[in-house]
């Protein structure tokens, strides 16, 4: 048995949380219901701008990690913070649930801070991310241990984390020393502008490496250059042994060896629509790591992401287990 069942890699953020309204996101200049990067003047203009704020611990494979993490799978997250208050916290926040946290901090000397994600939730749920992405942009080759890449059984790759200097050579190298020892790739699209950001490398990794697939409806069809779901979807599965594909309210798609296996979602009142994907992820990850077979691991998805949507932050307040069990999928 492996060490680990999924390690994680990707940017490493603390989530600042509020609420506002259309119209303040229009005064402050902020596109709805899409990640923007921002530098660090902007970051600290909008954070000035916003109303009371929640800090959380995030990033999106952290989030992943840690849903995973707190269901019991074993699992370890690679993603760089700075010696600083932020960084302390976050790496605190992701110890606590259980995961292994080993990336060395860069000094306090470094001129860059730890990353965080400015977000701000509409009253109708959707989250409109502001990124100062900080040194977890840095992220190099040198941050990812072969031995432990080794000791997965499946890697979770950031898309988020391809905006970045030495960012695809780190995935190149984890992905290497991962396959090499029998381990699998699994790969987030993230978002739809990430995508048109990468798209020939995304494409490249997803045909050479990748074995499981996860995007958004809007990140798969931007992918794929296609304005259907049901072209991307298939374009996507000529390319990955397994696809698993959310949309929203009308739940996910799942696919591999020509099946396809719709899952509906979870019918639940919209607070917060921060890391339902990332949440999707994670249980559907354990779920495999698990045995479970791909349907179930679908529905455990939608399962998690129900409860992350239902309350403000992107990491899990419920038991999910006891959901799972309550949804007869455990």
């Amino acid at each position: 048995m492996k060490q680990f069942q999924v390690v994680g890699i990707g940017n490493a953020m603390v989530d600042v949380i509020s609420h506002a309204t259309e119209a303040a996101l229009a005064d402050m200049g902020v596109q709805k219901g899409i990640m923007q990067l921002i530098d660090m003047p902007r970051a600290v203009d909008l954070y000035g701008r916003i109303g009371p704020a929640e800090e959380v611990s995030g990033g999106s494979a952290a989030n992943t990690i840690a849903g995973i993490a707190q269901l019991g799978g074993r699992t370890a997250y690679v993603g760089k913070v700075k010696d600083d208050q932020l960084g302390a916290i976050f790496a605190h926040d992701l110890q606590a649930q259980g995961a292994v946290y080993q990336t060395a901090l860069a000094p306090k000397t470094t001129e860059q801070e730890t990353g965080r994600c400015i977000i701000l939730v509409t009253p109708d749920g959707e989250r409109s991310m502001n990124t100062y992405l900080g040194v977890t942009e840095f992220l190099s080759p040198s941050d990812i241990d072969e031995a432990q890449m080794a000791q997965a059984e499946w890697i979770y790759l950031e898309g988020y984390r391809f905006d970045g200097p030495e960012s695809h050579e780190a995935f190149a190298r984890a992905i290497a020393a991962c396959k090499a020892a029998g381990g699998r790739v699994s790969l987030t699209l993230s978002d739809p502008f990430c995508v048109e950001r990468h798209r020939d490398a995304f494409r490249r990794m997803i045909r050479d490496d990748v074995d499981l697939l996860f995007a958004n409806r809007a990140e798969l069809m931007s992918m794929y250059q296609t304005d259907d779901l049901g072209t991307a979807m298939r374009a996507a599965s000529a390319e990955v042994s397994i696809v698993a594909a959310t949309e929203s309210e009308k739940g996910a798609h799942v696919l591999w060896d020509g099946q396809h296996r719709p899952v509906p979602a979870i019918p639940t009142k919209i607070v917060d629509a921060t890391g339902a994907g990332d949440l999707f992820a994670g249980a559907f990850l354990w779920g495999l790591a698990e045995g479970r077979d791909l349907e179930t691991c679908g529905r455990m998805g939608c399962i998690a992401a129900s409860e992350i949507i239902s309350h403000i932050g992107a990491r899990p307040e419920a038991d999910l287990r006891a959901l799972f069990q309550r949804h007869g999928v455990l």
